[in-house]
């Protein structure tokens, strides 16, 4: 198999079909496009979700921390605690270790979120640097949203601007290599969007307007997201290709590596279903959230792109584009 995601056909074949067991308390099983797990032992749903980070060696905690945080924020849940796993090679100074714990403690204390445990090793298993985050978050049962809940004629929506975490881990890892063919402005500005990573605030946002469904933009990106969501909805799309946010920077550091903007890794972003979407833009943009309606879902299982009066149908998700940076 090749670096990235498991195609969906394989995780169908080899992964789903061998989750057989169900408990009852168990509200969101495990399935393709869903960000979290979802248990009710109580009056409140439990949310957990975990990510590792492979592909960053820089502000590796910080993006850790926003990736698992999104994931919890997607379902509308309050992110209570995490579980913070940090396993480093061999010779690795303390002095990184130090720093990683500064960056999530700092999230933590913001966002008032307890580091519930975790684990930290030295390993020559791994050749860099491998951090993974665990939440759990609570939300009251009946106010629980899901990737599979959009719905025939809700507007989709997008906040921020695509491609927000893969232009910022690019432009650190090959900032020499960029400041040599690209105006510095550019570089800098771009490294600058690791700061724009979170999408709690885009969540409550969301969930005071009110929302169908909500996924955070990770890997495959809006593509990607824009499939997930649909597959697991069982519904189609209609999206305009133009009215997709995306940032000058991203599309001239993707351009130098001749990368697909539409296919990298989005955190910062969510796609929202809502049957307010202009409504819910303007809430955001009231918030200092930009925020764009991008097409609608449709009856039926065709997931159209448009662009400028040409018509594409989207496919299944495919490897990062970032992965092919590092090539």
């Amino acid at each position: 198999m090749e670096i990235g995601k498991v195609p969906e056909n394989v995780l169908k074949r080899s992964v789903f079909k061998k989750l057989t067991v169900k408990r009852p308390e168990v509200l969101v099983h495990a399935g393709g496009g869903e960000d979290c797990a979802v248990l009710a032992p109580t009056e409140n749903a439990l949310v957990l979700s975990t990510d590792p980070i492979t592909a960053s060696a820089k502000e590796i905690g910080t993006i850790a921390f926003h990736i698992t945080a999104n994931d919890i924020a997607s379902s509308g849940a309050e992110l209570v605690g995490i579980l913070l796993t940090i396993i480093m090679p061999p010779n690795s100074e303390e002095g990184e270790l130090k720093q990683i714990m500064d960056d999530v403690s700092q999230l933590t204390a913001e966002y008032h979120v307890e580091i519930l445990g975790g684990h930290t090793e030295v390993s020559a298993v791994v050749n860099q640097t491998l951090v993974s985050v665990t939440g759990i978050g609570r939300i009251a049962k009946d106010k629980l949203v899901t990737t599979k809940g959009l719905k025939p004629g809700q507007d989709l929506v997008v906040t921020k601007w695509v491609g927000l975490e893969g232009t910022s881990i690019i432009a650190t890892e090959f900032e020499k290599e960029l400041k040599k063919r690209l105006p510095v402005s550019i570089v800098d500005e771009s490294q600058k969007f690791a700061s724009l990573l979170s999408v709690v605030k885009d969540s409550r946002v969301a969930m005071q307007v009110g929302v169908s469904a909500m996924h955070d933009v990770t890997e495959g990106g809006i593509f990607g997201a824009l499939w997930e969501m649909a597959e697991a909805s069982g519904v189609g799309l209609c999206v305009d290709l133009k009215k997709i946010p995306i940032r000058q920077e991203t599309i001239e550091i993707c351009e130098f590596f001749n990368l697909n903007p539409y296919q990298l890794i989005s955190s910062g972003s969510m796609l929202i279903g809502t049957d307010h979407g202009s409504q819910l833009v303007d809430a955001l943009a009231k918030e200092g959230i930009h925020a764009s309606v991008i097409g609608k879902a449709v009856e039926g299982n065709d997931r159209v792109i448009f662009n400028d009066g040409e018509k594409r149908f989207l496919e299944p998700p495919k490897a990062d584009e970032l992965y092919r940076a590092f090539d």
